[in-house]
Order: C-alpha cells, then structure tokens, then sequence
C-alpha cells in the first residue's frame, strides 16, 4: 500500500493540472487582448516592458526526485512547502530568477524492498526542517514566439540555477527516541535546482506558475544518513503559485509577450497609415484641381471687374477702394473721396498742460483690487479730456500694479484700469484713436514692494501726454 505522504503528493500534482486546465477551459474573458496597454514596436529593446516580477508558491516537498531516485530511506512522505521569488526577464525567452525555499522534508524505512524485506538501520524514519532555499537560476522560456496564436496563453520555462540551502536533520530510532543529526547547529550546503514548469497568462500582468524542480546537494546530511559512500542527496518540490508583473500596467509583460503578433500587428498599421496617406494624397491632387479651377474663375471675374467703373469715378471697380462714391465727388487713385476738411491747429504743450495731468495721476484713485475709478477722481479727468478736445494732443497710458497677486492677476488689472481712464476720458469727448492703453503689471516698479509707501506708489497710471 502506499504511504499517507506518497497519496497527498498525487492528490496535488492530480489537482493542480485539472484545476489548470479548468481555467483554461473557463476563463476565455480573461484571455482577451487587453486594450488598456500600450503597443511597443518589435527590436526596440526591453525599455517599453514590465521586466520585473515577483510570485508566490505553495506546494508538495519530498526527499525524492524525477533523476536519482529516493535517498537512504525506502519511503518517502510529502509535505507541505512554501516559496517566493524576484525575477527579472532579460529577453521575452531568457529570465533570471531569485528563489527562496522552506518546509520540511519527511521520510522513513516502511516500504519493503525488492527482495521482500524491510531495510535495516539505527534509525527508522527522518524529519529535516528546511530552514531556508535561496537559489539563482537562468529561466528559458521556449514558446514565447508563437506563429498561430496572437496572445500567450502558455507558457513551458525550464530552468538551471545555483544556490545555498540551510537545514537541520532529526533522525527516531527504532525504540522511538529522537536524535538531531548535529544538535544545536544548521548546516549550510551547496544546491542546483532544475525545474521544469509552464505559466498560464490569465490576465495582463498575472501568470499561474505551474512547475516541479529538483535540488541536487553537494553532500550526504540531508535526511542524517550515510548509507552509501559519495552518494548525495536530492529532494524536489512540486509547486502552484501566481506571479505578478510589476510595473505600470500600461505596459505589457515581457515574459508574455508574443512578438510575431507584434510584428505582424506593425505590419499591418504602416500598411493602414499607407493606404490612409494614399487616400490623403489622392484627395489632395482633387483639392489641388478644383483650387486651380476656381483661381481661373476667380482669374476671369477679376478681369470682367476691371473693365467695370459702376460709379462713374473714373477708377475701375478692381482698384476701387471706396465704391458708389456719389457723382460730382473727387476722389485720389484709390477711388476715395479726397480730404478737404481744414488741417487741425497745431499745439504746443505748456507748463500748465503738464500741471493738470500731473494733479489727475495724484488724484487718480481706483476702488480695492477692482478697475472702477472712484467719482473724486473726475474732476481732474475732465480737465484732461479738455485738453485733449481742445489741443488735439495724444495720451498713453501705462497701467502699474505692485507685487501683491499672481503676476497674470496683475497684469489683467493693470490692463482694465488703464482701458477704464481710456474709457472715461473718452466718454467725455476726447478722441479714442488719440489714446494708447497699456499695461504693464507688476514688472516696472518705482518704490520697493516690501514696504506699504512702496507698494503705495507702484499701484498707478502713468499720464504721458504728446
């Protein structure tokens, strides 16, 4: 009959397929092409991928492997193991891989021999606490370039690496007492782990890990029996466990990626840019055909309009600038009527002149952080627009803030306030066409805006009169 041990390990290594390949049958949702990842363009390096990954793994430890055989004890048990690793993939084939391994490996003499008896020893049965596994190892995944299918959906790896193991041995006697094999202490040796597995991509970033590996030691200690001389002990590991891509998820998994699908996915955009930019092309030469066609009609009506004078002016209707001129007027080449006001009495400006817009900018005051003018300010205003009715003169205005507000916030102020005299100035009579509105904000100041009297007299409007 076989052991306890021995029907646990086939439970899993029997469950874990099935429940795969139920997965596989059932979570076709999961395999579809995620559309939330970016396309990253074949032999343009690994730089556009997520090439870290860490997993998780659970499964059955036994003092036994596929190449070798059991140890020095006839049955061997399953137990329960754990593990975890850190895995960096260098090409969409070729991975490295940093695993940590722990459990406990079991084993005993009650299975009979080929010859019908039991074997005999000073002890009947082993337990040896696997303290610790940490292993590097190469992972080459050989059906990552995949010709008939668009996304990975499996993926076989095998993998070959070198490692440390610390564990400590406990070996029972026939008479049921216990002895460690080298009490108080771990012992620490040297490991290969080769493995064999297949990933399952069930959704972007997130593989079920399938696999068994096999650790062969440098030495004889592991189950604290030396039965034959030079032999070294083994054991292996069958496993499930999920692994995750790290990364941003725009980005898809190196080790899941297809490459062909890549490829023929960039084929098959240039060939759509190509048509699309032949079509574009091809509308262009149409466009072209009919811009000409209507610059000759456009050619032909300039022509006739040349010949034409509706007006009478003299000046045909294509140089014509200013037509239905009335008849009788006269007009320049231009076929406007020509100036014949009187010219405007020209002014000097006086000492007095500069007086009143030197007691309107004193006076000049606006409500808090607004652009309206408060009403004392008019009176001084007024005799500005006077001047500028009477004289003819030109004014500008420069708008000034101090440094209190974002500096956009400023000059928008700047702006309105000075727009709001331009505003005033001209509602008074004075000729908008003569007056030049500026701002400036907070960039000329005349004080120091760390003081209130500074800040005082960078808040103005500045009067230039010519």
């Amino acid at each position: 009959m076989k052991t306890h041990g021995y029907c646990k390990l086939t439970v899993a290594l029997t469950v874990m397929p099935a429940l795969f390949v139920a997965l596989a049958l059932r979570g076709q949702p999961l395999l579809a092409q995620d559309t939330t990842t970016h396309f990253v363009k074949p032999l343009t390096g690994a730089s556009g991928f997520r090439t870290w990954s860490i997993g998780l793994t659970g499964g059955a430890l036994a003092p036994v492997a596929g190449i070798g055989g059991t140890n020095d004890y006839t049955q061997w048990m399953a137990t329960l193991g754990y593990g975890a690793y850190i895995k960096y993939q260098v090409t969409h084939g070729l991975g490295f891989q940093l695993d940590y391994l722990g459990g406990t490996l079991q084993g005993n003499n009650s299975k009979v021999q080929s010859d019908g008896t039991y074997r005999v020893g000073p002890y009947s049965s082993f337990k040896t606490d696997l303290h610790w596994t940490g292993t590097l190892s190469a992972v080459y995944s050989f059906t990552n370039i995949n010709w008939l299918w668009r996304r990975n959906i499996l993926i076989p790896y095998v993998s070959l690496g070198a490692g440390m193991a610390g564990y400590a041995p406990t070996m029972t006697a026939s008479s049921g007492e216990t002895v460690a094999y080298k009490p108080g202490s771990e012992i620490h040796e040297f490991v290969v782990p080769v493995g064999a597995g297949c990933k399952f991509n069930v959704a972007p970033g997130i593989n079920i890990d399938l696999g068994y590996k096999m650790y062969f030691l440098d030495a004889d200690n592991l189950d604290g029996t030396e039965r034959i001389p030079g032999h070294k002990d083994r054991f292996s590991y069958g496993y499930a466990g999920l692994e995750f891509a790290l990364g941003p998820r725009s980005k898809p998994q190196l080790a899941a990626d297809n490459p062909v699908y890549d490829l023929h996915r960039q084929m098959r955009q240039e060939n759509e840019e190509l048509r699309s930019r032949l079509m574009d092309e091809t509308q262009a030469a149409l466009d072209a055909n009919k811009a000409k066609l209507a610059q000759v009609t456009a050619l032909q009506e300039q022509i006739d309009k040349m010949k034409s004078d509706a007006d009478g002016d003299g000046v045909s209707d294509y140089f014509d600038k200013c037509p239905n001129t009335p008849p009788g007027v006269k007009v320049d080449g231009s076929g406007c009527p020509l100036d014949t006001t009187p010219r405007v009495q020209t002014f000097q400006i006086t000492e007095e002149d500069r007086r009143i817009v030197r007691e309107a900018i004193q006076n000049l005051e606006f409500d808090f952080a607004k652009a309206s003018i408060r009403p004392t300010s008019y009176p001084s205003l007024d005799r500005v627009a006077e001047i500028l009715v009477n004289k003819h003169f030109s004014l500008k205005l420069a708008g000034h803030t101090d440094n209190v507000g974002s500096p956009s916030r400023n000059m928008r102020l700047s702006k309105d306030r000075a727009e709001s005299v331009k505003a005033y100035l001209v509602s008074r009579g004075a000729n908008p066409s003569r007056i030049e509105a500026t701002g400036y904000g907070q960039t000329q100041p005349i004080a120091s805006n760390r003081t209130a009297d500074g800040r005082q007299k960078n808040r103005r409007v500045e009067f230039t009169l010519y």
